[in-house]
């Protein structure tokens, strides 16, 4: 552990050690825990002081004594049962459900008077309205059993790296706030509106994180790209049954760029509209939300057009590791569908700096400088 450090934080659901990443130095792991052993293996590749905090299992099987005090609980669960896309089986679901091996460990450690005073819960936007927002207010009515006081934001990756993700980040703690409260950009309407759905007795526990807005994000899809060389493309007619997919307003937004005779990347999507498979291409600089590649179809593509020429081909797991923010010395697994598989289930590495940063960090600093004045 970094023992320079001026904060410790606990990493629970760490996947590849994204939120690791985003946290910076001045944050030192004291402990990490994953089931996957695909995503086990690419933190142990990065992370060479793993061997003395990083625990792989099920979390159920993990016990409060195991677990060291930190500053920071840290979880981002398993998603899909809250995904907007998915099955929406909420907090019940078989993946989700793993919040509760996590939270038991939390009431564990409370009960024993070192619970975090600070816990980050990061998910998909769907856990706002999953059960149409029961799973939320239940999620609010643990945090509150245990004393913490919380609020949630909804952070879209594309304020940092061109690729759309939005994701919410529910903070609780017991800390005090300080002027930490106020408007924020990141109050989306979903936030507002679960906040609003929550009975009143949880309403008086909520906190407007008054978090701000970053600057103006100045690269584009194009940037994190491979050379064009370096990559494999797909045989034209697979290029021409994507296009054939395509809705009119699509294709014409190819057929303007293919008239421009001007190199323009787009991003792919295959989706089921109205029981029909469309291909919807966006040409704004920003990549559609990465995911796993369960289920071929999710797989993102690029088309790139230049000279009057339309290529398509699958995004590398190099580039969505850029997508993410990760450095290119970030280690990925030999296989494509493995680090892919890591990258989509990960957190946007800029986004978690960010929080750190604007929210997190000021929030510890002042309890240190209220007992250094005590």
């Amino acid at each position: 552990m970094n023992r320079t450090a001026r904060h410790t934080f606990l990493e629970f659901f760490a996947g590849g050690g994204m939120a690791r990443i985003g946290l910076g130095g001045d944050w030192a792991c004291a402990f990490a825990n994953d089931f996957d052993a695909v995503k086990t293996d690419v933190y142990r590749a990065n992370f060479p002081d793993s061997e003395t905090h990083f625990h792989a299992g099920d979390v159920f099987a993990l016990t409060a004594d195991r677990i060291p005090s930190a500053d920071l609980a840290w979880a981002s669960s398993p998603c899909q049962d809250f995904s907007l896309a998915g099955a929406r089986a909420g907090l019940a679901g078989g993946k989700s459900s793993a919040f509760f091996g996590f939270w038991t460990l939390m009431k564990a450690m409370s009960a024993e008077g070192r619970a975090p005073p600070l816990i980050v819960i990061e998910n998909v936007v769907g856990l706002l309205t999953s059960h149409h927002g029961d799973d939320f207010t239940a999620l609010c009515g643990a945090l509150s059993e245990e004393g913490y006081r919380f609020g949630a934001v909804e952070i879209d990756a594309s304020a940092f790296v061109p690729q759309s993700r939005p994701r919410v980040f529910v903070v609780a703690t017991r800390l005090p706030t300080g002027d930490l409260e106020g408007p924020s950009a990141f109050h989306t309407r979903a936030v507002r509106e679960a906040a609003a759905r929550l009975p009143d007795d949880l309403k008086d526990r909520w906190i407007w994180w008054g978090v701000p807005s970053p600057p103006a994000r100045n690269t584009d899809l194009a940037v994190v790209l491979e050379p064009d060389e370096a990559v494999t493309w797909n045989p034209q007619e697979r290029t021409d049954a994507l296009l054939a997919l395509m809705a009119d307003s699509h294709r014409e937004a190819v057929e303007l760029r293919i008239r421009s005779g001007e190199r323009a990347v787009g991003a792919v999507f295959r989706r089921m509209r109205g029981g029909d498979q469309r291909a919807e291409v966006r040409f704004d600089g920003v990549a559609g939300c990465l995911r796993t590649p369960r289920g071929g179809s999710s797989r993102q593509t690029l088309l790139a057009i230049e000279n009057g020429q339309v290529r398509s081909r699958l995004v590398t797991p190099r580039e969505g590791a850029r997508l993410m923010g990760l450095p290119d010395s970030y280690r990925l697994p030999r296989s494509q569908t493995a680090g892919l598989q890591v990258i989509g289930d990960g957190v946007a590495v800029p986004a978690v700096r960010w929080l750190a940063e604007s929210l997190l960090e000021p929030l510890l600093d002042s309890k240190t400088a209220s007992l250094a004045a005590e």
